[in-house]
């Protein structure tokens, strides 16, 4: 039995990789309409990662971020984490908000509550993805939002999930709006060891 991501062979690994690119997929064409702007997506990066190289991918570990963490339930049990840098998280703030932010020292309540609601419909996409190809419930708790060093961020999912293994599947997504302008979201996605191989299961791919 599969015992954690460190373990998975290619073929279980390409079913994941084809449920965050079916995720992402969704969250373009939502994040589309929450802005109310066309919004594009090249082809997200979807990779089985060490936690410890993210912060590297995120700018450094001293590089500001913002973490949106939930928690998974019923059916399938873990956690989800979506990481956005600076400019994605003004790229939002902004065009929702209708305001000029430049610095994460400029948001105020409502603009966090702001990312909590983008985080809250993104991490519905990659939950929708999972339930559509494997039929399970799937709740979703209220996010939890903080704004700190990447490696500050990054030591939550790897201090909770450190036991299934230093690799998790982490999901890249590059946006391409119609104005030109690109950002990036990241995904970390941890299901707990029994919702992996439930997962994996019943999509025909557990040894």
């Amino acid at each position: 039995m599969t015992e954690n991501y460190d373990n998975l062979n290619d073929l279980q690994i390409d079913v994941l990789k084809e449920i965050g690119n079916i995720g992402a997929g969704n969250a373009a064409t939502t994040l589309s309409m929450m802005l109310s702007k066309k919004v594009d997506m090249s082809v997200p990066q979807v990779r089985i990662i060490d936690i410890q190289e993210i912060a590297n991918i995120l700018g450094g570990p001293e590089n500001q971020v913002v973490g949106i963490l939930f928690t998974l339930s019923k059916d399938i049990e873990g956690m989800m984490m979506f990481i956005l840098k600076q400019e994605f998280a003004h790229l939002v703030v902004n065009q929702l908000m209708g305001r000029d932010l430049e610095s994460f020292n400029d948001f105020e309540e409502m603009d966090l509550s702001a990312l909590k609601e983008i985080g809250n419909i993104m991490a519905a996409s990659y939950v929708n993805a999972i339930s559509s190809l494997t039929n399970f419930g799937i709740g979703i708790s209220v996010p939890g939002i903080a704004i700190d060093m990447a490696g500050a961020i990054l030591s939550v999912p790897a201090i909770q999930f450190g036991k299934i293994g230093d690799k998790v599947l982490f999901i890249e997504e590059e946006f391409i709006g119609g104005d030109g302008e690109n950002v990036n979201s990241y995904l970390i996605l941890i299901p707990e060891i029994d919702s992996l191989h439930k997962i994996l299961k019943i999509l025909g791919v557990e040894l």
